[in-house]
């Protein structure tokens, strides 16, 4: 297990946290009053948000697999 990439990963979780989270939260409108451009404004943001957090679990599987980097001497 590599400590530093996990914690690199973590980090990238919370940074796409910040940008889109707040995006895709239910709040208001119920999708029936929502024109069609909020829908595909909506579907683009989950889309994206899927799209990074696959990215980010594969990075994370990768990083519990890898060999930690030898410390620095």
């Amino acid at each position: 297990m590599d400590p530093q990439r996990i914690k690199e990963v973590y980090e990238r979780i919370e940074s796409l946290e910040d940008r889109l989270g707040h995006r895709l939260r239910h709040r208001g409108a119920g999708p029936g009053r929502l024109s069609v451009d909020q829908l595909e404004d909506r579907l683009r943001d989950l889309t994206t948000y899927a799209t990074e957090l696959r990215e980010l679990v594969r990075d994370l599987i990768q990083a519990i697999a890898a060999r930690p980097n030898p410390p620095a001497s």
